[in-house]
């Protein structure tokens, strides 16, 4: 019988799963805290499991544990991790420092990405699997070894709700207080704009919503997202404003700068104009140059008329600081580099 990895499992499928094992409820949040608050692995340390209890776990199941394959490290203090997974295949994280000693976590949920955007690495790759709930928990289970986490973003590689349901598993995981313990709004997942799984994601559990927005017309975006074919423009942003939030939340629309492409004054009217209605911010992204992309990076003073003319209309425009950029900071750049080397 193939064992059973724990980490698979959401806090409430551990109680069904111990539950049909007889045991008592409360050796649920037992396991959870030594899985997840100490990081213990090992069942035979979990000294408050019996020995009986501990040696039936043996039989059924094991706690999968991680160490990076290869690490960089930016002059900024970005980390990216490279993790090899247990069928050989690989995907990235990328540890950001923040201000005051905090750092957001940026993890993957798929490899590779069926969404196939033009301007990503990750898309080049194709769709390779989905990660397990277990893969995508110990991202950061890994990364938490060497300091606190304080924010988590589901924007690596994959799109996250291709991939929903081992996601939501994860973020009931990330929210368990027994489990990792972060508030729903420490929590950020980036969709390309999957239409009727952002609505299935809103009914099913809270978590921040970002979309990959990047263009203001559907001609451009058809170019950009093949996706937007499928859910265009309009569709999308009526899905944005009927997605399920907190009053005091908005959602964040991602906004990557390619020169000549979506940089434009015309291109920041549109965008307000889309922005009606929708309680919501700007992440202006700068175009991350790599290999092999015929797009660039526009100038510092085209970004700043783009952003100033948001601003100038309320609408809240943060332009995201550059990170990592000695080193492999786009998703799939460090897998890319490596798979040519070998």
């Amino acid at each position: 019988m193939e064992k059973l990895d724990l980490k698979n499992f959401s806090p409430d499928e551990l109680l069904e799963f111990l539950s049909g094992m007889g045991k008592e409820r409360f050796r649920c949040e037992q396991l959870l805290r030594w899985m997840y608050k100490r990081g213990v692995t090992d069942l035979d340390e979990m000294t408050d499991l019996s020995k009986t209890l501990r040696a039936e776990l043996k039989e059924k199941s094991y706690i999968s544990d991680w160490q990076p394959e290869v690490v960089e490290t930016s002059a900024d203090g970005t980390r990216k991790y490279l993790f090899r997974l247990s069928d050989g295949q690989s995907i990235e994280t990328v540890r950001i420092p923040m201000e005051n000693d905090r750092s957001t976590l940026c993890i993957s949920s798929q490899v590779g990405c069926a969404m196939d955007c033009d301007f990503c690495v990750t898309g080049s790759f194709g769709f390779i699997r989905n990660l397990t709930a277990a893969e995508i928990v110990n991202q950061v289970c890994a990364v938490a070894k060497e300091g606190p986490i304080n924010n988590i973003v589901l924007m690596g590689m994959g799109e996250p709700l291709h991939n929903l349901d081992n996601v939501v598993r994860a973020l009931k995981i990330f929210y368990a207080a027994a489990g990792l313990d972060y508030s729903s709004r420490k929590v950020t997942l980036s969709t390309c704009g999957l239409v009727p799984q952002m609505k299935e994601l809103g009914e099913r559990i809270v978590v921040n919503l970002a979309v990959s927005l990047n263009a203001t017309t559907n001609e451009v975006r058809d170019t950009l997202m093949p996706i937007n074919r499928r859910y265009p423009l309009e569709e999308l942003m009526d899905a944005c404003r009927r997605f399920p939030m907190a009053s005091h939340r908005r959602i964040t629309f991602e906004y990557i700068l390619i020169q000549g492409l979506n940089d434009s004054l015309a291109d920041a009217k549109r965008l307000v104009k889309l922005m009606h209605g929708i309680r919501g911010k700007i992440n202006l992204i700068p175009f991350n140059e790599h290999e092999g992309s015929p797009y660039h990076c526009p100038d510092d003073a085209a970004i700043e008329v783009f952003q100033t003319y948001l601003l100038n209309r309320d609408v809240v425009a943060i332009r995201r600081a550059s990170k990592g950029q000695d080193i492999s900071a786009a998703c799939g750049q460090l897998k890319g580099k490596l798979e040519k080397q070998s």
